[in-house]
């Protein structure tokens, strides 16, 4: 089992891309938790430091704490209602960009995998038959000799779903401290994975609005 030493950012500021008097938008740093587990450590997240500034932020979904980018938060009840139902039903559209070991053949296909907890190993996920859908599209963006840079784009939005998917190809995200190797690990200072886009229905306006968050990784 994995041992979560969290040392989240010291950065004192947000990067807030966008806010209004419904939603909040920021681009939140790797290593930052979207919102708080049990241990007092862990106190220190996405949503009470959004929170600070605007005491009425609502959390309505999550990036992974290792996974850098944009995320939405909402500044009263209905627009938490709204956005979450948004996501619930799968009509936000979100996308990511991946460095990945090895090089990706194909420019761009799909990924269909059932996915479901390995509950001798929490919290990894495992490929199976009798788990729930998950279904990830990529593209290729460029290929370096020992790496893939990738856009990922995910249907549904299970645990883990775009390390697992990439891991499932053979092309195992770079810096990823779950499912890689060592060596793999190494290569990168933080996981590979970044939120730059995501577009959503205006809980006010009911306008579809897109936030973009460029990714950190060479290209």
């Amino acid at each position: 089992m994995q041992i979560f030493d969290y040392q989240p950012p010291s950065i004192p500021w947000l990067d807030i891309r966008y806010k209004d008097r419904d939603i909040i938008v920021i681009n939140k740093p790797a290593g930052l938790l979207a919102n708080p587990g049990k241990a007092l450590a862990t106190h220190d997240c996405a949503i009470t430091r959004v929170q600070k500034l605007f005491p009425e932020a609502i959390l309505v979904h999550r990036l992974d704490c290792d996974t850098s980018g944009i995320m939405v938060f909402a500044r009263n009840k209905k627009a938490e209602s709204h956005l979450k139902t948004q996501f619930q039903d799968r009509k936000t559209k979100k996308v990511y960009i991946a460095e990945v070991k090895g090089r990706i053949e194909n420019d761009s296909g799909t990924v269909d995998l059932a996915l479901a907890a390995d509950k001798s190993n929490p919290p990894f996920q495992v490929v199976s038959e009798t788990g729930k859908a998950a279904i990830t599209h990529y593209e290729v963006i460029e290929r370096h000799p020992e790496h893939t840079l990738v856009k990922l784009i995910p249907e549904t939005g299970r645990t883990h779903q775009l390390r697992v998917h990439m891991l499932a190809l053979n092309h195992v995200l770079l810096g990823d401290a779950f499912y890689a190797d060592e060596q793999t690990i190494a290569l990168r200072d933080r996981l590979s994975l970044h939120a730059q886009m995501l577009t959503i229905t205006h809980p006010y306006t009911q306008k579809q609005r897109t936030f973009f968050s460029k990714h950190p990784f060479s290209d």
